[in-house]
């Protein structure tokens, strides 16, 4: 076939190659009868260009450290990306192109991390892919500091990400768009997608900003490839954005949504829902293709998408080589680097405890011993990083000696994120995706502006640390707008994160430990302002989290079982180690049970919860200073629950308690009222 180039800059090998691109989406998404058809069509010469000409990547091995990384920021446009996986030859088949958005395919209606090699990030709420962008590139420049050396060379690759207005218009973009260029990230590379068109309306319709002057306010630099762009402006303009190495890049291509198709280009009914059969015919017909043939892919440009498998295979030999001379020169280095790619701990990393509290010493708020267990974890983990969104003196989070992460110098462990409290929850989770240890840190109750990267930190199944302070009403002055009521029982509705609310200093630590040991989960670590009494250490397991509940204190009657359980979360368990005292004066063998973290202690088998709530026991009361939704399945249906029903109040914390009737005394009140009524019950 000719390959000789027309104006357009393309050759005829070309042509075929974008229409096959083309076609494979506007056929999948027909099939479903569902998706984004329109994108992909916009887009395909761009994807075209990224994946043959510019970016390293070896499709036999996705998880190359040397590739770069791509990141769909416009998640909706999917079949963009599953067809250029499967083109350029990653293990993806045509058949699981054609069950596009069906259950159990690896081509879900946006793309999901770990379903299918080749895909680096689950995108699909817009601004988020953007965003995690910016952490992936910050994580490139933050291990080439850490790793690379003068005479060798390990880490050097560009971050490539396209997107749309959507997320453009997403606020979570402008504030990591805003911290991208103030740190200067010059291997990230955004390129958005100017195709005029929402799902329900036309962009001028809700945005008439200048974005180019937007980003270039932010730091970027900017180039605007208006409509006449071809393939060789594309990748020479790419190319450039490259050698910027300052500042991140942003690249604005004037595209159409639906490309080719006769009465849907450029129209809202291109972006959200198949083109209709007739439509599809009218297309491919467009494009000189024929209309009867459907996933088609021919051979021509099938092989010329299969020339990069050789190609990454010799970048990724040639890396390799690079690698084995670095290993020789810095082994433990080397080892180190390996452990993080492979998603690992350090070999002991968890061998010597983590810190203990004397019981004897005065009350300690558990934001404050998190600061030294950090501590602990950091001299074990020389990949965890994190900080806080302006808050890192009140959250307790720095990394003493760690170094700060400053424009053009990325070798410290701490970030100042600023008040950007969704853009550093997307970012800390494109640090996860470069491997480190990332963790993000603000008041518990702005958890509500970042809980989008939060649930894609589980969904994404990565290890990144929430550390949430000033967890309660006990925060005290600040008032019900900075006191959370019904965030715990929220984020502890969200799958496969856990959720720690520690007792005291020593189950603080443990909860680091058990952060540090997760590799496939988030956790949230919600922590006190106030001081509280320090537990005695030897009365809580070693396994507390990984349990979720135990008992903390006991007491039994005749029968062996206690009278009355009380239960409690993170300040709380105190309250009712008090409330126990009382009960216990007056003769009520009085079970304490802490529950730091709920989510582990549902998942443990039956025999151990009913070790710890004994079903014979049905008088219980569940203290926690936050909403009661959740706690039912542990009291059952006879017992009590002490708590908050509205919001809080701006006062010193016990005043507040007590204006609450969240107290010691009112838990000893409802232990007695529930067992009463239970006994009556069992009685009659």
């Amino acid at each position: 076939m000719s390959t000789t180039e027309t104006d357009t800059g393309r050759s005829a090998l070309d042509e075929l190659c974008i229409n096959t691109i083309r076609t494979l989406s506007i056929d999948a998404v027909q099939k479903a009868n569902s998706g984004h058809p329109g994108a992909p069509m916009g887009l395909a010469e761009l994807a075209y260009v990224l994946y043959t000409r510019v970016m390293r990547h070896n499709p036999a091995n996705a998880d190359w450290p040397g590739r770069d990384r791509f990141v769909l920021s416009a998640g909706h446009a999917s079949m963009l990306l599953y067809s250029m996986l499967y083109l350029t030859g990653y293990p993806l088949t045509l058949d699981e192109i054609k069950r596009f958005r069906q259950v159990g395919s690896p081509t879900a209606g946006h793309p999901e991390r770990r379903d299918t090699p080749g895909i680096e990030a689950t995108t699909g709420p817009l601004g988020q892919g953007i965003s995690m962008s910016v952490g992936v590139a910050l994580g490139e420049r933050m291990m080439a500091a850490h790793f690379n050396e003068d005479d060798h060379e390990i880490v050097n690759n560009f971050t490539f990400t396209i997107a749309s207005d959507g997320d453009i218009e997403e606020g979570v973009s402008a504030e990591a768009s805003s911290f991208a260029g103030h740190l200067g990230l010059g291997k990230l590379i955004a390129f958005y997608d100017d195709n005029k068109i929402q799902l329900a309306s036309e962009v001028d319709v809700v945005m008439s900003e200048d974005v180019g002057k937007r980003y270039e306010a932010y730091g970027w630099h900017v180039q605007n490839l208006g409509e006449e762009h071809n393939l060789d402006v594309i990748e020479t303009a790419t190319r450039e954005a490259m050698q910027v190495e300052d500042r991140p890049s942003l690249l604005i291509l004037r595209t159409h949504i639906g490309y080719g198709s006769p009465h849907k280009q450029d129209t809202t009914s291109a972006h959200g829902s198949a083109l209709g059969e007739d439509e599809v015919r009218l297309t491919k017909e467009a494009y000189g293709w024929d209309p009867d043939k459907h996933f088609y892919v021919p051979d021509d440009a099938l092989a010329h998408f299969r020339e990069c498998c050789e190609h990454g295979r010799r970048l990724e030999e040639a890396w390799n080589d690079v690698f084995a001379a670095y290993r020789e020169a810095y082994p433990e280095q080397a080892k180190l680097f390996e452990t993080i790619q492979r998603g690992e701990m350090p070999e002991g990393f968890d061998e010597d405890p983590p810190p203990r509290f004397d019981p004897r010493d005065k009350p300690m708020a558990t934001r404050a011993a998190s600061g030294k267990a950090i501590q602990w974890a950091a001299a074990r983990v020389p990949h965890l990083t994190g900080g806080a969104a302006d808050l890192a003196s009140s959250t307790v989070t720095d990394i003493d000696g760690g170094g700060d992460v400053t424009r053009h110098d990325y070798g410290g462990r701490n970030l100042h994120f600023g008040v950007r409290e969704h853009g550093m929850g997307a970012i800390v989770n494109g640090l996860c995706l470069q491997g480190f240890r990332g963790y993000g840190s603000t008041f518990l109750i702005f958890s509500d502006y970042m809980r989008a990267p939060v649930r894609l930190s589980a969904l994404m199944e990565l290890p990144a640390v929430w550390v949430w302070t000033h967890d309660s009403i006990g925060l005290g002055e600040d008032g019900p707008t900075h006191q959370s009521i019904e965030q715990l029982a929220g984020l502890r509705a969200m799958p496969r994160l856990n959720v720690v609310r520690p007792a005291d200093a020593n189950e603080t630590s443990l909860a680091w430990r058990f952060a540090m040991r997760q590799t496939e989960a988030p956790t949230a670590l919600a922590l006190s302002r106030q001081a509280l009494p320090i537990l005695d250490p030897d009365a809580i397991p070693d396994d507390a989290i990984e349990r979720g509940a135990y008992v903390l204190r006991d007491a039994s009657n005749g029968d062996g079982e206690p009278d009355v359980i009380l239960m409690g979360t993170g300040s709380e368990v105190s309250l009712c180690l008090e409330a126990a005292d009382a009960l216990e004066a007056d003769g009520v063998a009085t079970r304490v049970v802490s529950m730091p973290c709920v989510d582990t202690f549902a998942e443990q088998d039956e025999s151990y919860r009913d070790s710890v709530l004994p079903p014979a026991c049905r008088a219980r009361v569940a203290v926690e200073a936050a909403a009661r939704l959740g706690w039912d399945r542990w009291i059952g249906p006879d017992g009590a629950f002490l708590g908050m029903h509205t919001f809080g109040a701006s006062g010193p914390a016990t005043d507040v308690y007590e204006h609450f009737g969240i107290t010691a005394d009112r838990a000893a009140e409802l232990g007695r009222q529930v067992m009463e009524a239970t006994g009556a019950r069992a009685a009659g």
